[in-house]
């Protein structure tokens, strides 16, 4: 007996500057997520610095960014990925050039998970990343996000290095 194969009820495609204050919204969630805090709203001049990063990254030829939309409920999901090139730091006969992705803001609205919607996003960033040359992937997570951790561990990613933060003033008192 034949099996229908089914079709996604959701699309992933490119953004574009209509998908931008649902984008913002998607980020300010993926914040409070992270950090766990309560619902805040956005203060004016963040919310503006928000849409004018987006807007360039759509613009950037060494960005990609995606959205999963589901027809009759709008955007579900976001993801995206900037390209870039160093080079090697070593003496060689020649230059070497390496390509690298960054993974970020990938986001699935939490009714939405476990449909494979973030995989359906992250195949598309991935597939740019190699399209541009990209060899490397990384990304970062919050060490309090045991949800990344499972989810990137399962995809192959190994924790290659620390990255630790603080406050200026901090430090600064730190110092004194």
């Amino acid at each position: 007996m034949a099996t229908k194969k089914q079709t996604p009820a959701y699309t992933i495609r490119d953004a574009t500057e209509a998908d931008l204050p649902k984008l913002v919204d998607f980020l300010k969630k993926l914040a409070l997520h992270v950090t766990g805090g309560p619902e805040l709203e956005l203060k004016e001049s963040e919310y503006q610095r928000l849409l004018e990063v987006l807007e360039a990254a759509l613009a950037s030829p060494d960005k990609r960014v995606v959205v999963a939309e589901q027809p009759g409920v709008g955007l579900i999901g976001m993801g995206d990925v900037t390209v870039w090139s160093s080079q090697s730091i070593w003496e060689q006969a020649t230059v070497a050039e390496y390509r690298s992705a960054i993974l970020d803001d990938i986001w699935v609205e939490p009714e939405f998970r476990k449909a494979g919607i973030f995989k359906a996003l992250l195949r598309s960033l991935v597939d740019f990343a190699d399209e541009q040359g990209a060899h490397d992937l990384m990304l970062e997570y919050s060490s309090s996000n045991k949800e990344a951790k499972s989810a990137w561990t399962r995809l192959g990613f190994v924790t290659t290095g620390v990255r630790a933060a603080a406050f200026t003033h901090k430090v600064k008192e730190a110092l004194t």
